[in-house]
């Protein structure tokens, strides 16, 4: 007997680019967003050496990751892989103030 398999609809294909587009558009909003949150970091940063203070506060650092947690929570997401990215983006940032240009030893900070 013939292998009888549902042939897709032909709008499938198109369903399916259409949707493979939006998770594009979603991927480049998650970097947009990355991206302006490291300008506030530096933002801060900067205002925080102006001011005299340390720029790195581990204590907010591990609360910030605390309420992204929670928000993933409360948005059904897994919240151990949102706080390791949150985290991931927080040690980029601290990263990054280590390249050339930069003074050393210290960093642009999160948002404390």
């Amino acid at each position: 007997m013939p292998d009888s398999k549902p042939s897709p609809s032909s709008t499938e294909p198109t369903e399916l680019a259409r949707l493979r587009g939006e998770i594009l558009r979603c991927d480049r909003e998650l970097v947009a967003v990355i991206a302006r949150r490291r300008d506030l970091v530096q933002r801060i940063g900067a205002l925080k050496r102006e001011l005299g203070l340390p720029v790195t506060d581990p204590a907010r650092e591990a609360a910030v990751a605390r309420h992204a947690a929670e928000a993933a929570r409360a948005a059904g997401l897994d919240d151990e892989m949102v706080r390791e990215l949150v985290w991931k983006v927080m040690a980029s940032a601290r990263d990054e103030q280590s390249k050339p240009g930069t003074p050393a030893g210290e960093s642009e900070g999160e948002e404390s």
